[in-house]
């Protein structure tokens, strides 16, 4: 039996509100929903969406969590909070008060994140439930039409999720127009001025190629794949795309975890020590948030180690020390000013690479780990000598860093429709048999051969999937 009423979480919801106008946050309207885990674990098979078009993955989501939270291998989120104006968040209902109020302070930390952060501006907050709704209404429409089916759809949506982060990662670049990228090629074609073109030899001209496709490297395969593959029927054109607005509505998020969880853990402290809670609800909240935000004895809790990050910018602006002065300068912003301009302009990587000090994860004991047998070995201390090396491990897997890149360099290799794409290599080789099954689903939509450029070992290797499978040949 619950230890509070509706009437109780309003009331602190209203003096929470109230806090975070104190702080100067800027939230979207909030609404809350009350559901129990059976619905927590439909909300988190579908990430959280109220509505979604079924797959059968989600389905096999669901059964996953299910087993596993049946057997106590693993527990439910406290609560889940959506990007969307108004946002929506799911509260359980078998939480006590004290979690309640944790959770309803934590989101309005999120909200605010959400809100302000540069790399969710292109998610159109406003649209968002509606956007899920309606693609949700399309694909049911396709399944339900007995022209198409069931089994066509999910065939394409299989592909289609297989691939759909291989899409542009930065959306605050603006892609270039056709004629605006043509404009870009033939000046860049262009020989170097050179101030002694006199006494030099004349730079001879090539002229580009703008008969190619794509002009550039292309990174957003659906849409690619959409607009160019002229055997692609309508309805199979949609679904691409729903898949690729879904994966832009996601990858935001995924490439701020660690400042959105750090900044959300940050504020529900800041507005519950303000609450003046009674002392047995103060004492819960305690237990609570230092279960959250405790480090993993394997991996990175993005709670702790976002929180360590905002707690150190605002000490360093507020109170920094002789060393630090000497070594960052002299602040020139309060720490309040600092979080909050870095909540706005970063992500991620670009916290991590700014913030991320050597006396932190030194403070914080960060260490890179190997597989050696059957054994996990530390192979690097954040010491003198290596801690910018752990701290570029740790930059390769924020984000979207653990996604490889793959570009589509021409549509039309060897003018036989071969479609050519190039894995940008950063040290890290591709899983083979992952590689294989991508390969099988950009054939599938492609409908004709695909080649990846990639190395292998330390050698250039082209992979290719065609009619007759997979395989592999050194490139020279």
């Amino acid at each position: 039996m619950a230890d509070w009423d509706i009437q109780d979480l309003e009331y602190w919801d209203e003096k929470i509100r109230e806090k975070v106008e104190e702080f100067g946050l800027s939230c979207y309207p909030q609404e809350f929903e009350i559901c129990d885990h059976f619905q927590m674990l439909g909300y988190m098979a579908y990430s959280g969406m109220p509505s979604h078009y079924p797959h059968w993955s989600y389905g096999k989501s669901y059964e996953k969590l299910k087993t596993m939270y049946d057997y106590g291998v693993s527990g439910l989120p406290y609560e889940m909070v959506i990007n969307s104006s108004p946002a929506l968040a799911y509260l359980m209902r078998d939480n006590s008060l004290c979690l309640q109020v944790l959770t309803v302070a934590h989101v309005y930390g999120h909200n605010d994140f959400f809100k302000n952060n540069f790399t969710l501006k292109s998610t159109r907050a406003e649209l968002t439930l509606n956007l899920f709704k309606i693609h949700a209404d399309r694909v049911r429409g396709y399944i339900e039409d007995p022209s198409i089916g069931i089994e066509k759809v999910e065939t394409i949506l299989d592909a289609a999720h297989a691939l759909s982060l291989q899409c542009r990662r930065n959306l605050a670049i603006k892609k270039l127009a056709p004629e605006e990228e043509r404009r870009r090629i033939l000046e860049a074609a262009q020989p170097t001025p050179d101030p002694f073109q006199r006494v030099h030899k004349r730079q001879e001209y090539t002229p580009p190629d703008l008969q190619k496709v794509p002009l550039s490297p292309e990174e957003d395969l659906l849409l690619f794949v959409r607009d160019y593959n002229p055997y692609l029927s309508e309805w199979e054109k949609d679904l691409l795309t729903i898949a690729h607005e879904e994966s832009r509505y996601f990858i935001p998020n995924i490439e701020t975890k660690i400042m959105n969880e750090g900044w959300a853990s940050y504020w529900h402290r800041e507005i519950l020590n303000s609450l003046n809670l009674p002392q047995d609800l103060h004492l819960e909240f305690l237990v609570h948030h230092n279960q959250v935000v405790r480090p993993f004895p394997r991996g990175i809790n993005p709670y702790y180690l976002g929180l360590k990050l905002w707690d150190d910018i605002k000490r360093r602006h507020d109170d920094p020390t002789p060393e630090e002065i000497e070594k960052y300068g002299k602040p020139t912003k309060s720490g309040i000013q600092a979080i909050f301009e870095a909540r706005e302009v970063d992500r991620d990587a670009s916290f991590l690479r700014r913030f991320l000090t050597e006396e932190l994860m030194r403070e914080m004991d960060m260490f890179q780990y190997e597989p050696r047998g059957d054994e996990l070995v530390i192979s690097k201390v954040s010491d003198k000598e290596s801690w910018r090396e752990v701290k570029e491990t740790l930059l390769k897997n924020v984000g979207m860093g653990s996604i490889p890149v793959i570009k589509i360099e021409d549509a039309d290799y060897n003018h036989n429709r071969v479609l050519y794409v190039k894995h940008h290599h950063d040290s890290r080789d591709l899983q083979l048999e992952y590689a294989e099954r991508t390969l099988a689903y950009l054939h599938q939509l492609w409908g004709h051969e695909v080649v990846l450029e990639t190395a292998v070992n330390g050698k250039r290797a082209l992979l290719s999937y065609s009619d007759k499978g997979f395989s592999t040949k050194p490139l020279k």
